[in-house]
């Protein structure tokens, strides 16, 4: 078994690139649990996306302030981008850090409003880095943006039909996230890793603690805003790979952007609001830290230098030298115009 693989290949395939109404017919298609049990994960996470509307709706009928708005704006794109970032990009990803044990690592998952299933997320990222923008990247950005807009139901859940040899080896992508595995008997009737009961029974508890930490502090107004806030990033977080590799076209900019096997970009505002300098972070897929330079901030990265001050991280990987002296400074050296001189640089 190969990576290429693991996930299940929409209808129209991965070697070719669809049209918009292949993707909506596949959409639909996979979203159906009267056709198979099986694709309960897919519907799932665009149901809880969906109930997350509810309280924006209500937040901008009945309580909507330009205060509260400007809050939940913070959450939802710095607070709840960060996190995104900070544990299922870094950690459940690609294990750029280490917690020190289950209970550190349950706080720091359950930090913020869950949003996204581990499963969905991880899998099909490791399939990304893998072929990234080819044939079988799961969120190929030259394939537009409707094909990463729906990617999270049409290219990204897992293939139905592994061998019992091949799915104890997928497992062993998420065994380290703290959610309970189905069995291959288990599998073979879910279709998924992770079991739907698990799945609900996590969101359910995530949610009530949320809201109730949320209306305490404001009442319904406040956990409306924040609430709402969660869908609105719940929809945007499905656009970032395809701005992030620049709309599938060559966009990179000399002396910001130095990994050149592919179209990632670092831009400005991902990388302020959520330490998602995409360029730098395909070049060292699994650092702990992704703002090299003197202006790329990187809030995800601070928390990890936080919560490792706490001792709830026991380690992590940073390759900030590595970026220096392999690529930032050899760049300088060859005369690069207007940017610092190498005695400017730190380390």
């Amino acid at each position: 078994m190969t990576l290429k693989h693991v996930l299940a290949p929409p209808r129209y395939g991965f070697e070719r690139i669809p049209t918009s109404g292949d993707i909506l017919r596949e959409f639909f298609y996979r979203l159906n649990i009267a056709r198979s049990l099986k694709q309960w994960l897919p519907l799932f996470g665009w149901v809880t996306t969906m109930l997350l509307a509810i309280p924006l709706i209500v937040f901008v009928v009945r309580y909507f302030s330009f205060s509260l708005l400007a809050v939940g704006f913070i959450y939802g794109m710095v607070v709840l981008g960060s996190h995104g970032t900070f544990y299922l990009h870094r950690y459940a990803t690609h294990r750029a850090y280490r917690f020190r044990n289950s209970t550190w690592r349950f706080i720091c998952k359950n930090l913020v409003i869950k949003i996204v299933p581990e499963e969905i997320y991880v899998i099909s990222h490791h399939v990304h880095h893998l072929y990234a923008e080819r044939a079988g990247d799961p969120y190929n950005a030259r394939a537009g943006w409707l094909y990463c807009f729906l990617a999270d139901v049409n290219h990204q859940p897992i293939a139905h039909d592994l061998s019992e040899p091949a799915y104890a080896r997928v497992t062993m992508l998420l065994n380290h996230c703290g959610i309970r595995l189905n069995s291959y008997a288990q599998y073979r009737r879910w279709g998924s890793i992770c079991h739907p009961g698990f799945a609900l029974l996590s969101y359910s508890l995530n949610w009530i603690f949320w809201y109730s930490i949320f209306y305490l502090v404001g009442g319904h107004a406040l956990a409306t805003a924040l609430f709402g806030a969660a869908f609105t990033w719940a929809i945007g977080v499905r656009t970032f790979n395809f701005a992030g590799h620049g709309g599938g076209k060559l966009r990179q900019r000399a002396g910001v952007d130095f990994h050149h096997e592919d179209r990632s970009i670092n831009q400005v505002w991902p990388g302020f609001v959520a330490g998602e300098w995409h360029n730098n972070h395909h070049l060292f897929p699994n650092g702990a830290r992704s703002g090299f330079l003197g202006y790329q901030l990187d809030l995800p990265w601070l928390l990890i230098r936080i919560i490792h001050a706490l001792g709830g991280i026991s380690c992590y990987r940073d390759y900030k030298v590595a970026f220096l002296t392999q690529h930032y400074r050899p760049y300088l050296a060859r005369g690069a115009g207007g940017v610092p001189k190498p005695a400017s640089v730190g380390s």
